[in-house]
Formats: structure tokens, sequence, C-alpha cells
């Protein structure tokens, strides 16, 4: 196979060695090997692809909206970033836009708006949300998706919280399953990026 033996006859073979006394001819030190062009990209896609899988599997996480029942802050098929990491330096508020494991089937994931806090007391009379008997005001909840519907108070539990979808007449939040516990919620929704003029941070 060409390029695979030595040949000691050659000029580069010969450079190499040491040149008989009294030639006044130095030692040649062999040249630098330096990698080829192909073997710099493979090299940079690597570390690319590397600290792409890091930031997706500790960081962010880019995730599909399937359904309705966030718009219109977010609509069907948006994509988004989830950040996975942001609840271990500051605490869940509320407003907050979560992702969590959905507390009758911990396989699905759902997608809902921070309502209320543990130890806040919650009801919903006509379509309108109380907090500790203090109405809510939600400009993220236009007129068109509202409802009528009406939750009895409830004291959200230690470590839970209570969820509301934004199209309130189209999601299944926690009227239906109830507040959710803190060990459920693994993300925040933060940036979305698809369709482009959706494009920013999620609200």
């Amino acid at each position: 196979m060409p390029g695979t033996f030595s040949d000691p006859s050659s000029p580069e073979h010969l450079a190499t060695d040491t040149p008989p006394a009294g030639s006044g001819t130095q030692p040649v030190a062999p040249a630098p090997i330096r990698g080829t062009g192909i073997g710099v990209w493979v090299r940079d896609l690597i570390i690319s692809l590397a600290i792409s899988a890091f930031i997706i599997i500790f960081l962010y996480q880019p995730v599909k909206v399937e359904g309705t029942s966030m718009m219109p802050s977010l609509e069907d098929q948006e994509r988004i970033f989830v950040n996975k990491f942001v609840y271990r330096l500051e605490p869940i508020e509320r407003g907050d836009v979560v992702v969590f494991r959905y507390p009758r089937d911990p396989s699905k994931s759902y997608i809902k708006r921070v309502i209320g806090m543990a130890g806040d007391r919650i009801r919903i009379d006509g379509g309108q949300v109380y907090v500790n008997n203090q109405a809510l005001d939600e400009d993220y909840v236009p007129p068109a998706y509202t409802d009528s519907r009406s939750y009895p108070e409830t004291s959200v539990p230690e470590h839970c919280f209570f969820v509301l979808g934004d199209h309130r007449s189209m999601s299944n939040d926690s009227r239906d399953f109830g507040p959710v516990n803190q060990s459920f919620i693994y993300g925040k929704a933060v940036f979305g990026y698809w369709p482009m003029d959706k494009l920013g941070r999620v609200r």
C-alpha cells in the first residue's frame, strides 16, 4: 500500500540520520505533523456536539407544544426551550410557565402556568381567579379564552403549586387533577424559537 513503508534510500530518511564526523552538517529535526483539514473539522464537530449535548441534557431542552391549553401564549406545535436547571438556583414563582410530569400518568408531560403557591387559598368564581381573597389580574388570558367555570376554595399544600392553562375553556389543569407537587416540576418554559413570528421570551 503506497505510503505504508519507509524507503531507507529516500532523502527524508537520510536527513534524520546523524551525519558523518567532520561533515559540518547539523542533524535535521523531523517536521511537525499537522492535522489535516478534515481532522480539524471532525475534532471541532465532536467538540460542538459534546457542548450541545451538555446544554440539552443539563440546561435547556427543546420541546414541542401539543394542544391548545396555553393559547394564546403558546400555540399548538410551537417549539420552545425549557430551562431544566433554573429551579436549582431560584424558587418557582407565581406566573411561571412550568413543565411537569402529569400526576395521573408520569410518562406524560404537561405545560401550565403557576397560579398558587404553597399556603395560598385559591378559588374561582365564575371564571375569576382569587388568590387569598384577592382577584388575580391575568392579562395573559384575553376575554376570548376565559370561561365561567367555578372552583371551590382550596388551600395549596406544602411543596405544591396550583397550575392553570391560559386557555381556560380548553385546559385540563389543577381544577381537574389538583395541585402539583414540586417533585413533578422539572423545567421552566423560557424561550420560543419556532415559528419565527413567536421568537422570543415566553411570558
